[in-house]
């Protein structure tokens, strides 16, 4: 007898497995199908940082808050270790102190935020650098969670308490709702979500092939435990130029001429500084954005010093071990951070093209689940 679902879900990453939460929570029968034996792409290969603070204003912000929300929830029902919640943002320079004050007054924004002077901010992080120090930032809104861990028990979680399928090793060669067909044979599903992250060859390669979209390699690095606990993930003012919702602030231009006038070198690579910290001490430091598609494979040690340097200029660390390296790569557009096509009424094709899935995936897949099945989940979300 052949097993047919409610909506089958093409892509075993945080943007498939956030379709696969919101349908089960709705009451739906799904199941996953990923190509590879686990998931091994971008969703964890990255710091497992929720961020809010910081995204553009609007749909994106909106869609972080969501997310962030929900991640709240499932953590703690699947038994997801929250390391961290907060960020911290240092600035070293008035005019990224400027930028600072300019978001905590923002209404939309800034609601919950608070600048520290240097002073109240050591007391709270003593592990910054204290000379340069204009301030920082302090944000409660962000959740941080160790991918590698949280992708495996999310899936667990999906799959004893919700029931959701799992197929791994199963490579999906075509859709045509209500059919997919694999290596395997034929899988019957009413609804279809194709979620391939960056790979661009896969099912609804024509499609993907118009929107235009490349990819962008990152490199991050571990560092041995420094022996102090982090409070709270850590940002630094380069992070401003590149996250929408500061750089998009009048005040934001002469801190983006002077990074680029005075630090070129961060320019070229795309480098800007976030630093977490996993349950064993270990310090996740990165990173850059190379484009390309496909982007270079190769690892250059020159980029890595220099986010070191960052996070040496930004935080106390007496003593540098490199335990691990690893590079991402993830779809990436020009103008859109994120990208829901739609194929035909019972198929949705969806990415996440900024490198914010964590932050974004589970509201990203409340909307889809809601537009193909008329759930209202995503509606409720919207007025909550």
């Amino acid at each position: 007898m052949t097993e047919r679902y409610d909506l089958a879900v093409v892509g075993a990453g945080i943007l498939g497995l956030a379709h696969a939460l919101a349908a089960a929570k709705a009451g739906l029968r799904v199941i996953v199908l990923e190509r590879d034996q686990r998931a091994v792409g971008a969703s964890i290969r990255n710091f497992g940082f929720v961020t809010v603070t910081g995204q553009q204003r609007g749909e994106c912000y909106r869609r972080a808050m969501r997310s962030r929300d929900i991640w709240d929830a499932v953590a703690a029902e699947a038994g997801i270790p929250v390391i961290h919640r907060g960020l911290a943002l240092a600035a070293h320079g008035d005019d990224s102190l400027a930028v600072l004050e300019a978001f905590v007054a923002d209404a939309e924004m800034g609601p919950g935020c608070e600048l520290l002077g240097p002073d109240a901010a050591l007391q709270r992080l003593p592990m910054l650098k204290a000379d340069r120090l204009r301030g920082v930032l302090w944000s409660p809104h962000e959740r941080r969670v160790d991918p590698r861990q949280a992708i495996t028990i999310l899936t667990r979680y999906l799959e004893e308490a919700h029931g959701v399928v799992f197929r791994f090793g199963v490579n999906v060669v075509s859709v045509s709702p209500p059919t997919l067909e694999t290596q395997f044979g034929s899988v019957h599903a009413d609804r279809i979500a194709v979620c391939p992250g960056a790979d661009f060859g896969g099912p609804l390669a024509d499609r993907i092939a118009a929107l235009g979209l490349t990819k962008c390699k990152l490199h991050m690095l571990r560092l041995a435990s420094p022996g102090w606990r982090l409070p709270a993930s850590i940002m630094s003012e380069t992070s401003l130029p590149r996250y929408l919702g500061y750089a998009e602030l009048p005040a934001a231009q002469p801190v983006k001429e002077r990074i680029a006038r005075d630090r070129p070198d961060l320019v070229a690579h795309g480098i800007h500084l976030i630093v977490t910290q996993d349950a064993d001490g270990s310090l996740v430091v990165g990173d850059s954005h190379h484009y390309g598609d496909p982007p270079d494979p190769f690892v250059s040690e020159a980029v890595d010093d220099l986010i070191i340097e960052l996070a040496r200029e930004t935080i106390d660390l007496p003593e540098i071990k490199v335990v691990e390296r690893w590079t991402g790569v993830y779809a990436s557009a020009e103008n859109a951070l994120a990208i829901i096509d739609r194929p035909s009424d019972r198929m949705r094709l969806a990415l996440v093209t900024s490198g914010t899935g964590m932050s974004t995936a589970f509201a990203i897949g409340e909307e889809v689940v809601d537009e193909l099945f008329d759930t209202g989940m995503a509606t409720s979300a919207r007025t909550a």
